[in-house]
């Protein structure tokens, strides 16, 4: 007889806990295209990132970056290269590979508002065989040349572990 008046129940329990667990409440959706410009996502243009570029990594050391029309592009250290995944607004994210030294990772880079230079960062996705790395990675700073020369008192030295 208990059995009867506690299967009921039961059964409205789990109906209340379904129902108030249920997101699936109705949402006004609003198209992109009417947000403030400051709200939405601005996809930019990957020319500004088209050209050649100072890199300078935390401890000074200095390299070239050579990007075409869609920021992808090559650099000295390790037969480096950097490749695009978006430009929204000032922040620029995507790969780097180091075929010398069988590394890649991930960056990311804070523009100034004229794209003349930005502050970066990078970390490693793979080192060797090692898709799970605890190797740290670093901060760098970049600053786009311009017609006239950039020279750097700091070459980058070739016998320090430096990357990307």
């Amino acid at each position: 007889m208990l059995l009867r008046y506690i299967r009921p129940s039961l059964l409205l329990a789990c109906v209340l806990i379904v129902t108030a667990c249920d997101k699936s409440e109705v949402q006004r959706s609003v198209p992109i295209d009417s947000l403030p410009q400051s709200l939405a996502p601005q996809t930019g243009d990957r020319r500004v990132l088209a050209g050649e570029w100072e890199y300078v990594d935390e401890i000074g050391a200095v390299d070239h970056l050579k990007l075409d029309g869609e920021g992808n592009g090559r650099y000295n250290w390790k037969e480096g290269r950097f490749q695009t995944s978006t430009l929204i607004g000032q922040t620029w994210e995507g790969m780097w590979t180091q075929e010398e030294n069988n590394r890649d990772g991930g960056f990311t880079v804070e523009f100034s508002p004229d794209f003349s230079e930005g502050e970066g960062r990078w970390w490693y996705s793979r080192i060797g065989t090692d898709r799970a790395p605890i190797q740290k990675g670093g901060t760098f700073h970049l600053r786009k040349k311009t017609a006239r020369k950039n020279h750097s008192a700091t070459p980058r030295y070739r016998e320090k572990l430096i990357t990307p």
